[in-house]
């Protein structure tokens, strides 16, 4: 590890161990940061500020599959030995809600704002992944970012198959590789900005032997093997382009119920719709909320509805996520994180249908 009066960094790979972790979550609010991370909470594991290191989900892992979600506990102590929860990063970027303007009956007034400095601890690398696809959209303060590479991909993972894991890509500060074995409970600290080395520099650690470097690369690499899911190698753009009028949408639509269950879950999905609210003593409040593609007025235009079908609106969404995506920012609107197969009532797998799609018209590879 080298570093300059300017805080470049040179080779910042360090280790710590659980008190070291705690120490790095104590630093980050102690510069003014809200700490926020993976906890158990409601039998899932969800997000919420952490205080310390023991709020961590150690212990718990979980079980997935299509329309089925279970935490259960493991037979080490690991924290972040567990696959994307219900909850993503999204609702701390893009609010479920957020008032734009009230009134009091006087006039109305813009809605004030409260910034908060976040730092984003435990992300995995799908999530990674998809809070640089979010920002693009909603924009905002970047928040400060601690990644968790994955080692332990779930049933319903296929974040390789969509180029954003097991392995943390850029947009973060420090990485962790985490291991359990007979030499302790540790994590791989890897600096990805100054900095965030310059946050490592105030940790208890110890620098990384090349030994640790490799089995933590080891790791991740045999993570990418044990992918519960993938996607069709095919170029999905085209296969979704040239299979609009595909009979297979009828199919998903006898088992689709236009909940939008995979919309909220998705922590890429972006769209809002704004209502107003009034109450009898004269207030009233504008605020823009979340929305879904699967709702029937989401396409609604003078006059009615355009897509009022089931298929329809289950088309548009995977032809967005997979396909227009790439139209719109030059990327895919999927990272693989496998949220949508888990929370859907019906157990509809997005992966699924696109090999469908793929082995009923093609795709080019």
């Amino acid at each position: 590890m080298t570093i300059g009066s300017d805080l470049e960094v040179v080779d910042m790979d360090v280790v710590l161990d659980l008190r070291g972790l705690d120490a790095l979550i104590r630093v980050l609010a102690q510069d003014g940061r809200v700490v926020v991370g993976p906890v158990l909470r409601d039998d899932a594991i969800t997000l919420a500020e952490l205080g310390s290191a023991d709020d961590l989900p150690g212990g718990w892992g979980v079980e997935t599959g299509p329309g089925h979600y279970r935490v259960r506990r493991r037979e080490d102590e690991a924290v972040f030995g567990h696959s994307a929860g219900p909850q993503s990063w999204k609702r701390f970027l893009h609010p479920p809600r957020r008032a734009l303007l009230s009134s009091d009956g006087t006039g109305f007034h813009a809605a004030p704002e409260s910034p908060v400095s976040y730092a984003f601890f435990g992300v995995r690398p799908c999530d990674l992944a998809a809070i640089t696809k979010l920002r693009q959209v909603v924009g905002g303060p970047a928040p400060f970012v601690v990644a968790a590479q994955c080692t332990e991909p779930g049933e319903v993972c296929f974040c390789s198959s969509m180029g954003c894991g097991p392995g943390a890509g850029s947009g973060y500060d420090i990485a962790l590789t985490e291991r359990v074995d007979g030499d302790g409970h540790r994590f791989l600290a890897t600096s990805g900005t100054e900095e965030g080395a310059a946050v490592l520099t105030r940790v208890p650690s110890r620098p990384a032997a090349r030994h640790d470097v490799e089995l933590a690369d080891r790791d991740v690499a045999a993570a990418a093997g044990r992918m519960g899911r993938s996607m069709p190698e095919v170029d999905l753009r085209d296969l979704l382009a040239a299979n609009r009028d595909s009979a297979h949408w009828e199919a998903v639509a006898e088992r689709c119920l236009t909940c939008g269950n995979c919309t909220m879950v998705c922590p890429t999905c972006f769209c809002v719709s704004v209502e107003d609210r009034t109450d009898l003593d004269g207030n009233a409040e504008r605020a823009q909320r979340w929305a879904s593609c699967f709702e029937i007025d989401f396409s609604y235009l003078h006059g009615g509805a355009v897509r009022t079908s089931g298929a329809s609106r289950y088309r548009q969404w995977m032809t967005h996520k997979l396909g227009t995506w790439h139209d719109q920012f030059g990327t895919s609107g999927c990272v693989g994180c496998g949220r949508c197969i888990a929370w859907c009532p019906a157990g509809i797998d997005i992966t699924e249908e696109a090999a469908a799609l793929a082995r009923t018209g093609g795709g080019r590879p």
